[in-house]
């Protein structure tokens, strides 16, 4: 069995996916497996994969019959997981090849860590560097409380923690990626309640922002919504509300200690507090949208 595995969810990726399987398949850290899910692409993604695949027996492929939605193919991709570790990997971003050398050396050091990820670098559609992307989420304190205050005032948009290197074992303890707005942020607020977060200090992670990212081709909630599943886009969308939920729900499933859970709760309440003024802005659009909610037929992030 291979000690890592690395999972790609992709949807009509094709411009991108070949330098994205290189880049993997280039790793100096050379015991893994990759499991590539195709979600019923309706491009040449197919004949990339099966080319890699026939290339190197470390890749195993698999085509959807239909799309499942983001989620629901980002989790089949760990459903179909082998290795003790694992790492989500997205169609249009870079890896350095020592990235997974230096995350599973991370790990390694910190045997209470469940997730370690590097710096991040934010590449254009050609490739270019954009900028750096601070993270800021090296999460190393003891108290789970204490790393989930810190992961709520300092999670931005961009979850780049979840392409981290994750160990499976606790990964299994969560619900995944589950289908709605920022569930990948909830996942990570699971994960830091379970075991610390390491940030590996070097630049080895480069995410693609391109026209076609989930963030820019889907413009609103409800089209964001659908991208995750394919029936978001027929449901009341409430983002802020349903993060700090759905954030409620996970500390009262992970395995805390009474007083411990429920200084988590009051973080996440103190953080949904701070996010008042989205929440009012949210209920004054629940009547509109028991009006009649329309399908949404928006282009989706070729990753999904």
């Amino acid at each position: 069995m291979p000690r890592v595995t690395i999972g790609l969810p992709v949807f009509n990726g094709a411009k991108y996916l070949e330098e994205a399987l290189d880049s993997l398949c280039r790793q100096t850290y050379g015991d893994f497996e990759l499991i590539i899910s195709d979600n019923a692409s309706t491009d040449p993604t197919r004949e990339i994969c099966q080319d890699f695949a026939a290339g190197d027996p470390r890749i195993r492929y698999f085509r959807n019959e239909h799309n499942l939605g983001a989620a629901g193919n980002y989790n089949r991709v760990f459903t179909l997981a082998r290795g003790e570790l694992f790492k989500w990997a997205a169609h249009d971003d870079l890896c350095a090849p020592t990235l997974l050398e230096r995350c599973l050396e991370a790990l390694e050091a910190n045997p209470e860590a469940v997730l370690a990820y590097p710096q991040t670098v934010i590449i254009d559609g050609s490739g270019h560097r954009v900028k750096r992307y601070e993270d800021n989420l090296d999460l190393t304190d003891s108290s789970p409380a204490e790393r989930l205050r810190r992961y709520l005032f300092r999670a931005g948009e961009e979850c780049n923690a979840v392409f981290g290197l994750m160990r499976a074992s606790v990964l299994r303890k969560t619900r995944l990626i589950e289908p709605y707005n920022a569930s990948d942020r909830v996942l990570l607020a699971h994960l830091v309640l379970l075991g610390k977060f390491c940030e590996v200090p070097q630049e080895l992670f480069f995410r693609r922002d391109h026209p076609t990212t989930s963030l820019r081709a889907n413009g609103d909630a409800r089209a964001v919504a659908a991208w995750f599943d394919p029936k978001g886009s027929r449901r009341i969308v409430l983002p802020v509300s349903r993060l700090y939920f759905e954030s409620a729900c996970c500390v009262l499933q992970a395995e805390l200690r009474p007083t411990t859970r429920l200084r988590c709760l009051y973080q996440v309440a103190r953080r949904f507090w701070w996010h008042r003024q989205g929440l009012g802005k949210e209920l004054r659009t629940i009547p509109r949208s028991l009006l009649g909610i329309l399908p949404v037929s928006g282009p989706r992030k070729e990753g999904s």
